[in-house]
């Protein structure tokens, strides 16, 4: 289950979908930013989490894809704005997802960690995104719903190793405790190029 109901299409609020990253100076950057993964393993949760500090068990699966923006502030005083865009994760929207990773900056893959067909989806996405995205693209690979670790299929060492191999970073969160979402997306921010 996703957690927001988004409008598909090309573009949304004036968005357009492949805006590459812009720094607008070198303490303030403008980032565009996917989410990729199966249905149901977190990425609108992660999103709103983190733009809005809401948590919705109930909310809906995400169509298309939705958007959304928030900037951050770093210890050395540069601002990130990252535009934000959630992919819906049902097979057959997996189409479009070109679409919205083309020229982004960031992509965050995500997976569940109480399902290791998800992270097996979460690997397809990193194939894709090695064969098709920008050469510079900072990846993160997600373990999210951290907070049913009692139900773990997926391990911390599988993941890492797979992560490390793939010249990403990898992080566990909690879309429903908020554990190391903010982290997340700090962590992005540091590793992001500047100009």
């Amino acid at each position: 289950m996703g957690c927001s109901a988004s409008v598909p299409g090309k573009s949304i609020g004036g968005q357009t979908l492949n805006s590459e990253t812009i720094t607008v100076d070198s303490r303030n950057l403008r980032v565009k930013l996917v989410l990729l993964g199966d249905s149901g393993v977190g990425k609108s949760c992660i999103v709103l989490r983190f733009v809005r500090g809401q948590f919705d068990p109930t909310s809906k699966v995400t169509v298309g894809a939705s958007f959304l923006s928030q900037t951050i502030a770093l210890q050395d005083s540069t601002t990130v704005k990252f535009e934000i865009w959630d992919t819906a994760g049902q097979e057959r929207y997996a189409a479009l997802a070109p679409l919205y990773y083309r020229g982004a900056a960031v992509a965050i893959i995500v997976y569940d960690i109480t399902s290791v067909d998800t992270f097996h989806k979460a690997q397809y996405w990193v194939k894709e995104l090695q064969k098709h995205g920008s050469p510079e693209i900072v990846m993160a690979l997600v373990g999210n719903k951290a907070d049913l670790h009692e139900n773990r299929a997926v391990t911390v060492e599988d993941a890492v190793e797979y992560a490390e191999k793939n010249g990403m970073f990898f992080i566990e969160t909690s879309a429903k405790t908020a554990d190391n979402i903010n982290q997340l997306f700090e962590e992005i921010a540091k590793r992001l190029p500047r100009a």
